[in-house]
């Protein structure tokens, strides 16, 4: 009988059991049964550039064509300038004009370079996320690589924002260093680089407990792009209500709350015809009994609170 040699790896322990058959109930304050957390990823500026020392063009374009890596692609970058000239603007007003609180997440430099976007977040309520300081591969740095880079974002998004970032989602990929950096930074209170649970959870991690926020890549406006990719814009906004009518009915028949977050992206979410999407399911939610808008900073407190480790 063949065997395939173990090899110890640092970093998280896999669950797969999780809350298993029961759930408990998150008990959010208005008594709703889903708490929806609106992600803004505004990361226009941080991106993969030839003109920011990277050996490549970013890739996250309209189209999948790639011109040679040498030579700038000015076609993604004029996307990405679309995102935070005018499809930030767009969501943003949105918010105001519906009066909801939404969480930002942003790598340092995309905040950096628009310091009117900064000052619209100072102005608001709304809760910061850490999303590195530009893109990078986390997973493939070493341990005080990826330390000192969190140290530079912290730094920076405080500067620019007022905020002290509490949570934290790496671009794409964590690696198997980021939980214990955030745990032995002190500062965070919780970490979103999960996309395997519907509620909040705690981990070991360095001995203590460890508060995880769960995100997602279904809920997300990223599928405009990737397969199985949303046609038009009502395929998003159905694939939302349906995720909300679920988790609602499942509270209904006495299997337990959730937390429900939606990925956004000023260059994708921003266009005028993608953003009726958000648009219809901001008024879905404000009108759907047992749901209510959140920021991920107060799932995190409120989780905290009324479900301290034990």
């Amino acid at each position: 009988m063949n065997t395939i040699p173990f090899k110890a790896h640092a970093g998280p322990v896999r669950d797969f059991v999780g809350y298993g058959r029961t759930t408990p109930d998150p008990r959010w304050p208005d008594g709703s049964a889903v708490a929806v957390n609106l992600v803004l990823n505004y990361e226009e500026g941080a991106e993969y550039s030839l003109l920011d020392g990277d050996e490549f063009n970013d890739t996250w374009g309209e189209y999948s064509y790639q011109i040679p890596p040498e030579i700038r692609d000015l076609g993604t970058e004029m996307h990405m300038e679309y995102g935070s000239r005018v499809g930030v603007w767009r969501l943003v007003r949105m918010f105001d004009e519906y009066g909801i609180d939404v969480s930002i997440d942003a790598p340092a430099v995309a905040l950096e370079r628009n310091p009117e976007f900064c000052g619209w977040i100072r102005e608001r309520t709304h809760d910061v996320i850490g999303h590195g300081y530009r893109w990078t591969e986390d997973s493939r740095m070493t341990r005080n690589e990826e330390k000192a880079y969190m140290q530079l974002a912290i730094a920076s998004i405080e500067r620019t924002t007022g905020q002290r970032v509490k949570g934290w989602v790496v671009r794409s990929f964590p690696s198997v260093n980021t939980r214990e950096l955030l745990v032995e930074d002190g500062g965070f209170l919780y970490d979103s680089d999960s996309t395997n649970d519907e509620l909040p959870y705690y981990v070991t991690t360095l001995g203590k407990p460890f508060l995880v926020v769960p995100y997602t890549k279904v809920h997300n406006d990223v599928r405009y792009l990737i397969a199985p990719t949303f046609a038009t814009p009502r395929h998003f906004f159905e694939n939302l209500k349906l995720a909300l009518d679920f988790m609602v009915d499942e509270a209904a028949k006495g299997y337990g709350g959730r937390t429900m977050s939606v990925g956004l992206h000023a260059r994708w979410s921003g266009q005028a015809n993608r953003a009726t999407a958000v648009r219809d399911f901001i008024e879905y939610v404000l009108n759907k009994e047992g749901a209510c808008f959140m920021r991920r900073l107060d799932i995190a407190q409120h989780w905290l609170d009324e479900h301290p480790p034990g």
